[in-house]
């Protein structure tokens, strides 16, 4: 298992972070021009080839018999997502950077399956970063194309990676929190993609704005934030509307709104991710 790969995805060295960022500056033009879309628009996929669809497998670790809160999960997954994507393999002529490129400039996509025992070991010799959150697992992956998958995560299931709700207390005070469309249930497993989608905006965003000092400080913590379900007051007052460029520059808030392929309708807006 490589070095780092554990805990809070490991301090990222500025000098490494200087050099790795870049490779997210794609999203940036692309969350304008997706958020500018009317509300129930989605990508057009008919002409695609399943097999040769590029994404980021996440493997949640969800054991019978001591699962995981959920919240912690969510935590973890949406760190473990942004560690991937910021990992100095990932910076010009790393081993990484070809792949990671690739993804970011096309659809980002994500899908999350569970694991336990064996089949969770057995996945952490594949290329990515394990996160561990108040004891909760989870490990993102390289992004591939679907019809490279390894055994190894072709194998695991995506269903039954539901847990229960929990009561996890007070946002963190100097962590970014990301708020959960109170309307829009999901899922543990789209839950977790989506809070990866979007610790991976906020991150754009910031180096866009010249905030790298703010985006290695965070990365210092490990990309640590805190996921909360918003209620409807929340929400309500922190949602962009039809200006999503205003709520950034004024208030730091970031959309994630989703193009309704699983358990959502299309232009969803499923995340509310609130620089702290």
């Amino acid at each position: 298992m490589e070095p780092g790969n554990n805990g809070a995805a490991g301090a990222v060295d500025r000098d490494v972070l200087d050099s790795v960022v870049d490779v997210l500056d794609p999203l940036i033009a692309r969350y304008a021009s997706w958020l500018a879309l009317p509300g129930a628009a989605t990508a057009d996929t008919s002409d695609e080839d399943p097999e040769n669809v590029v994404l980021m497998p996440m493997v949640l670790r969800i054991e019978r018999r001591d699962p995981p809160a959920r919240t912690a999960l969510l935590e973890a997954a949406a760190s473990a997502a942004l560690a991937v994507c910021l990992d100095e393999r990932c910076k010009p002529g790393g081993e990484w950077h070809e792949a990671m490129s690739t993804w970011v400039s096309g659809r980002i996509r994500k899908v999350a399956r569970r694991a336990r025992g064996s089949h969770w070991e057995a996945v952490q010799d594949l290329p990515g970063r394990t996160v561990e959150v108040g004891g909760a697992e989870v490990r993102a992956f390289l992004p591939m194309r679907v019809a490279d998958m390894p055994k190894e995560l072709s194998r695991l299931q995506i269903s039954g990676s539901d847990l229960e709700p929990d009561e996890p207390g007070p946002a963190l005070p100097d962590a970014p929190v990301l708020w959960l469309n109170p309307d829009a249930p999901m899922s543990a497993g789209k839950s977790a993609a989506q809070v990866g989608h979007a610790t991976m905006i906020l991150a754009a965003l910031l180096h866009g704005d010249g905030m790298d000092r703010e985006l290695a400080e965070w990365a210092a913590t490990g990309f640590r934030c805190s996921v909360r379900a918003a209620d409807a007051e929340t929400w309500s007052r922190l949602h962009p509307r039809d200006d999503p460029e205003r709520a950034w520059r004024e208030s730091r808030v970031a959309v994630v709104r989703d193009a309704g392929f699983t358990e959502v309708d299309p232009g969803t807006v499923t995340v509310l991710a609130q620089w702290r």
